[in-house]
Parts: C-alpha cells; structure tokens; sequence
C-alpha cells in the first residue's frame, strides 16, 4: 500500500512539475536558452528593441495604424534607402514605391476620380492635396474620368515638391515609420513571456497598457515582433528583419509623371 501511494505521489509531482515546486524541484525558467533580454528592466528592454530595430538593414510590416479618426492597413516593406507596399483605407488602396528619393504611386481610376466627390483618405492622394484631379484643360465629369482610366495601372511619379510627397514618403520611411510607431508610454512594465510567429517574445508595457505594447524576440537579435499602439491606435507585426529586397525605379512606359500631367492648383 505504501508503495502504491509512493508511485502516485511520485507521478503526480511529475505532471505538475512545470507549475509547482514543493515536489522537491523549482520550475522551468522562462529565460533558458534566450538573449537573456527577457531578465532586463523595461527600459533597457525597449532601448535594445529600439537600437536592433534601427540597426536592421531592412523589415515587413503589416498591420493597422488609426491616425486622424481613419484606420490604414499598411503591408510595406522597408530599408534605408526605399521601401514599397500597400496602404488601405476604407475603399481607398494604393501602392508606394520609394526608391531614394523618387517616390511613385500607384493606385486603380476610382482613387483618382476622388476630385468628384470620392472620399480618398486626407492628405494621402496627390488628388486631393494639389486640390484637383482633373487634367490641364479638362471641363468637367467626363473629362476627369478619362484621365482617371490613363492614370490606373500606372506608376504616377509624386513630385517632392507636392504638399503630399512628405506624407507618403512617410509609409516607405524605416526610421521615420519606426521611430513614431516602438515607442511606449508611461511607466513601463515587464510584461509575460509569448510568442509572436512561433518566437520566443517577453512583452514590455506603457502605463498598465493604455500606453501601448511592445513584444521583443528572446531568440538572437532582441528585434521588436509586434507593436500594440497606445489608445487603441492599431496593432502591426514586424518580420524579416534584415532580410533586403529589390527595389528598382519602374520601366518608363509604366510611369507617369504627375507634376506634368495633373496641375497643382492655384
């Protein structure tokens, strides 16, 4: 009997070893096998975060950002000196294309048509921060819909003088994007450990949470792997750090030059 009792003793501490230790074993420590960023105050969590982030050559970003009461899907790739990917909003979705300083976009006839009483998002279409999308000359409706039609497909080249080259410049900006989107506020907190991707991750808090969230990898570089924004102003993933792409200008043919084409107003 006694021995029986032994062996039940013996397997219950066994299945619960993981969780308790008065089976004469302490639990399996989080940190085992990690960078050791995990054991770190939140600050030093959040600074090696961010100096991994900025040291990286290049990353894919998706997710949402809420700016200005409108939500925008992003899905861009990033590097020093370029990146390309989607932006939505709402109806509205468009490519970007930065290759140094030349910046393209590219975006179906109804983003274009929006000088018509469409609802491109505010000050993210040339349109609408040149104050026309109607060509020299046009007089109306249909005029606008045509050059509408010739600008889908095409690569329109956003001059850097454009009152909207800045703002989209932005979404293909690494550091800019970046550096606005990994910081936390408030008092910060060492969160629970995770995984984000199947890695390894410890969570870092602002101010109980309303102050954003940030998951670090615990496996090699200390990279951040997703970001909760504070207030609730959107969720994104960031994955393939420091692995580059191609980034090319686009053939002649597929580009317009939109500082020639389209006026920008008086």
């Amino acid at each position: 009997m006694r021995t029986r009792k032994a062996a039940l003793v013996g397997a219950l501490c066994v299945g619960l070893s993981a969780a308790l230790t008065a089976c004469g074993g302490g639990g399996e420590d989080p940190d085992a096998g990690t960078n050791g960023v995990g054991k770190l105050e939140p600050a030093k969590i959040q600074d090696k975060a961010q100096s991994a982030a900025r040291g990286a050559g290049a990353v894919h970003l998706s997710g949402n950002v809420v700016s200005q009461g409108r939500t925008y899907k992003l899905d861009v790739r990033l590097k020093r000196d370029g990146g390309a990917g989607r932006v939505t909003s709402g109806a509205d979705s468009f490519e970007l294309l930065r290759v140094g300083d030349e910046l393209y976009l590219k975006a179906p006839a109804a983003f274009w048509s929006h000088g018509d009483g469409g609802s491109a998002p505010q000050g993210a279409s040339p349109g609408a921060a040149a104050g026309s999308s109607e060509p020299s000359g046009s007089s109306g409706k249909g005029d606008s819909a045509a050059a509408s039609l010739k600008l889908e497909k095409k690569y329109v080249k956003v001059p850097s003088g454009d009152p909207s080259y800045q703002k989209l410049k932005g979404f293909t900006d690494k550091d800019v994007l970046l550096d606005g989107l990994l910081g936390l506020h408030g008092k910060l907190t060492r969160g629970e450990h995770g995984t984000v991707g199947g890695t390894r991750t410890i969570r870092v808090t602002g101010a109980g949470g309303s102050g954003g969230t940030l998951d670090v990898s615990l496996m090699g570089t200390p990279y951040p792997l997703r970001v909760q924004r504070a207030g609730g102003a959107g969720q994104l993933e960031l994955a393939d750090w420091g692995q580059d792409f191609a980034l090319s200008v686009p053939a002649k043919g597929d580009t317009v030059d939109y500082g020639k084409r389209i006026p920008t107003g008086g």
